[in-house]
Order: C-alpha cells, then sequence, then structure tokens
C-alpha cells in the first residue's frame, strides 16, 4: 500500500499546520482554564472547508479524500484537541453519515449546510447522540424511544456525553423504535435543535478536551418529521456502527496529533534544558524515550493511514480502524505521561502545555469505543 503523499495531500496538511499554530495556539490554554468553546476557531475551520472534508461538492463539501483528513486531524491535535473534536464529529459522525445513507431531501436541506459548518453566517455543526446512562459501549440498549404516529415519531429518552451538544444545529439521534426486535428495532433520525420538547443538560466538567461542547441532551415527546428517519425501518444500529468505524479514524488521528505534539514539545525541550552541566538531550535515558516515543508515534501514523486509504478505496476497514484507534489512543496517553516527566516540574504546569495533552490524551482511549470494546472487535475477526 503506497503512503506517499500526493501535493494536494502535503497542501492540506500544511494549511491545517498553519491554521492550528496561527489560530489555535493564542489562547488555548485560557480557553481550556475557562471550558469556553473554540467558536471563533471553528468559524475560520469552516471557511477552510474543514467541517465537510469528505463531503462531495454536490453539497457544499471539499470533496477531499480520508487521508487528506487525517492530515488535517494530526496537525489541528497537536495544539487544541477541543477545536479537533468538534471537527471530526461533524466530519466522521455526521457529514459521512448522512452522505453516504441520506435521502437527497435530508442531504439538500441538512448536510450542504453541516458540510459549509455555516448556515446564514453563523456556526452550522452536527452531533451524533448514541451514548445513554445505561447504554454506552452496548449500544443495543437503547432507552430512548421513537414512537410512529401518523406522519411523526415522538421521541422521549435521554443521552448523554454528546460533543457538540449545545452548539450544534442537528442532531443525529439513535433510538428504539420497536424494543422486541433488539437492535433490529433501533432507528437514526435528524433532529433539529429547535424542535420543541429538545432539552439541553448542563456542560460537563470535565477532565480533558476541556473547551469541547459536551452535554446531556434529552428528548421530551419531541416530534420528528418521518422523512427525517434515515434508511429503512430499523436501520438505525446498522448506521451507528458503519458511522463509529469512520469515527475512528477520526479520533485515532486526533490521537496521533496529541502524541505528536508531546513528542515535538519534548524534542524542543530536550534541546534546551540542562542538568548535570549539559542539555538533557545528551543524556540517554532521555534519548530513548525519544526514540520510543517516535517509533509508537510513526507506528500508529501508519496504521491511521491504512485505515484512510481502506476506506478512501472502498475496501473494509473497520478492523483497521479499530486497530488504528487503539493503538494510536494508547500511544498518546503514554507519550503525553512521559512528555510531562520529561519536562520535570515545568511539566505539571500550565505553561508548557504538555499537563493539557495528558489530560486530553485519556478521552480517546473511551470515546467512540474504548480500547477494551476495539479489542473486542479485533478479536473477533481473527478467531471467527
Amino acid at each position: 500500500m503506497d503512503f506517499s503523499l500526493s501535493e494536494e495531500q502535503l497542501s492540506i496538511r500544511q494549511a491545517a499546520r498553519d491554521f492550528a499554530r496561527q489560530e489555535c495556539l493564542p489562547g488555548v490554554i485560557e480557553r481550556d482554564e475557562k471550558q469556553q468553546l473554540p467558536r471563533e476557531q471553528l468559524l475560520k475551520l469552516a471557511d477552510l472547508g474543514f467541517l465537510g472534508m469528505m463531503v462531495s461538492p454536490q453539497y457544499g463539501g471539499a470533496g477531499l479524500d480520508t487521508v487528506s483528513y487525517v492530515l488535517a486531524m494530526e496537525e489541528i491535535s497537536k495544539i487544541d484537541s477541543s477545536v479537533s473534536v468538534a471537527m471530526s464529529v461533524n466530519n466522521s459522525l455526521v457529514c459521512w453519515g448522512l452522505d453516504t445513507f441520506g435521502s437527497e431531501f435530508q442531504k439538500d436541506k441538512y448536510l450542504r449546510h453541516l458540510a459549509a459548518g455555516k448556515k446564514d453566517g453563523d456556526l452550522y455543526i452536527g452531533a451524533f447522540l448514541l451514548s445513554e446512562p445505561e447504554a454506552g459501549s452496548d449500544a443495543t440498549s437503547q432507552k430512548t424511544t421513537a414512537i410512529l404516529k401518523g406522519d411523526h415519531y415522538v421521541l422521549n429518552g435521554m443521552k448523554n456525553w454528546i460533543t457538540n451538544g449545545n452548539s450544534a444545529s442537528v442532531y443525529l439521534v439513535m433510538a428504539q423504535t420497536d424494543a422486541s426486535k433488539g437492535s433490529k428495532g433501533i432507528n437514526a433520525f435528524i433532529v433539529e435543535k429547535k424542535t420543541p420538547g429538545v432539552e439541553i443538560g448542563a456542560k460537563e466538567n470535565k477532565l480533558g478536551i476541556r473547551g469541547s461542547d459536551t452535554h446531556s441532551v434529552g428528548f421530551n415527546e419531541v416530534m420528528v418529521p418521518k422523512e427525517n428517519r434515515i434508511g429503512e425501518e430499523g436501520f438505525g444500529f446498522h448506521f451507528a456502527m458503519r458511522t463509529l468505524s469512520g469515527g475512528r479514524i477520526g479520533i485515532a488521528s486526533q490521537a496521533l496529533g496529541i502524541a505528536s505534539g508531546a513528542y515535538e514539545l519534548s524534542v524542543k525541550y530536550a534541546k534546551e534544558r540542562k542538568a548535570f552541566g549539559t542539555e538533557i538531550k545528551n543524556h540517554q535515558i532521555i534519548q530513548f524515550k525519544l526514540a520510543d516515543m517516535a517509533t509508537r508515534i510513526e507506528a500508529s501514523r501508519l496504521l491511521c493511514l491504512k485505515a484512510a486509504k481502506e476506506k478512501d478505496l472502498g475496501m473494509d476497514y473497520s478492523i483497521s480502524s479499530s486497530m488504528a484507534k487503539v493503538f494510536a489512543s494508547e500511544t498518546a496517553m503514554w507519550t503525553a505521561t512521559e512528555a510531562v516527566q520529561i519536562h520535570g516540574g515545568y511539566g505539571f504546569v500550565k505553561e508548557y502545555h504538555v499537563e493539557r495533552l495528558m489530560r486530553d490524551a485519556k478521552i480517546t482511549q473511551i470515546y467512540e469505543g474504548t480500547s477494551e470494546v476495539q479489542r473486542i472487535v479485533i478479536s473477533r475477526s481473527l478467531l471467527k
């Protein structure tokens, strides 16, 4: 498999790198401390075409490949994962799900604005609502219900840990229509945030990605037009699983970026910091740490690119995306922790950024399928 990058892909990577350094780095520590949504950065990301990277230009997207998306995600995640997670959800879960499985009506009404990231000059992004208080890794145990009444479904229930929960204009909601059918009784719906009965909970006070807009979202007798159901009756669980497979490429790329950012800061610090009469880069223990970081990061990058390439080629990428996510996320956590260690006492303070990267890294092992779930997916494919 050829991993050489085209001129266009190199250009996308450079544009993302410049954006991250010029637009995301200023104020990133303050936004983290204040749990401030990076709205301005997301609006500028929309102007770059990075909120609908893989959507066809027919529906307002940039028409780029998944490899380009991985490259952009890595660069932005080096600096601010609160920006990149909003980007990931809108690209991987919301836009891709609608572009692949949505009706022409749904694409025309919702996708073209989601891909642009704006509507009437204001931020217009989506959210993916699967997790519930009792349905995280076990996505089949949906308690949110959608009962068909005439030409509308009536939604009732609660969703947890929703990225873009308050900033999104559109939700993709998984709900149980017929519990007797198990996973085949689940449907996926497009729900507008402004619909009466949609209730936004308080913003979660999180360990990491603190600028990310994470809320619970409730539904109290919410009326959803039948034409807003995605796919045929009972398609919702399949929709969610297919969409999450692609989403894992995005989160793997985010983890890769966090690891790369921590590594680059560590190399810079090792060249500047002196101990025992010389720069710490000259101490073998530091050299070995950096060597291990670089090796694991490169392996993570190749796994991400492989999954992205398989997706672009129309191959089955479900196992590759799980492998990329579990390895890259654990690499991110390990690398960021080692970066703090290399920085010593300075690594424990916010000014040097690595403590934030360490906090941000942890969630990549949890959301869009925990590391344990990824190992279940991978092992099942090996033993079937």
